[in-house]
């Protein structure tokens, strides 16, 4: 079963003195760039979503540097990144035609923010049949309460 790693809105805004700061994203960052030494190592791709907002928006605003990926990923130079507006990964983006043309089966999930963009990502990933695998310690989120 071919495997893809989604790596989903690791983003400068995500990270202390970013628009909003998620509750531990460096450990988390360390976590994803285990994974991505590894799909490197297997030679299966790696695909960065970055979301972008429209201008009027708090934070992920174009052209600020919150809205770039965080440098400590280990992106390739030829990495593979879509850009997205929503919360799904899926909607209105090349995601799905990408791991069609890759033929992948699978997809290994992380990234940030887990209860939005994480959750509504890993759901239309099942939905599409990519038996989706979410890997807890390398998500992240607000310091949320109930």
């Amino acid at each position: 079963m071919k495997q893809a790693l989604l790596i989903i809105d690791v983003q400068n805004d995500y990270f202390e003195g970013g628009a909003m700061t998620l509750a531990g994203p460096d450990q988390v960052l360390s976590q994803i760039n285990r994974l991505e030494t590894y799909f490197v190592e297997q030679n299966l791709p790696v695909i960065y979503i970055q979301h972008i907002n429209p201008p009027e928006a708090t934070f992920f605003r174009p052209n600020t540097s919150g809205v770039e990926l965080h440098t400590g990923l280990k992106r390739q130079a030829h990495a593979i990144v879509i850009p997205k507006n929503k919360p799904n990964s899926f909607l209105n983006t090349s995601l799905e035609d990408t791991l069609k043309t890759l033929e992948i089966e699978q997809l290994v999930i992380t990234g940030m923010m887990t209860h939005m963009c994480i959750d509504s990502s890993t759901r239309a990933a099942a939905e599409r049949g990519y038996q989706p695998i979410l890997i807890a310690d390398a998500t992240a989120t607000r310091d949320l309460t109930f």
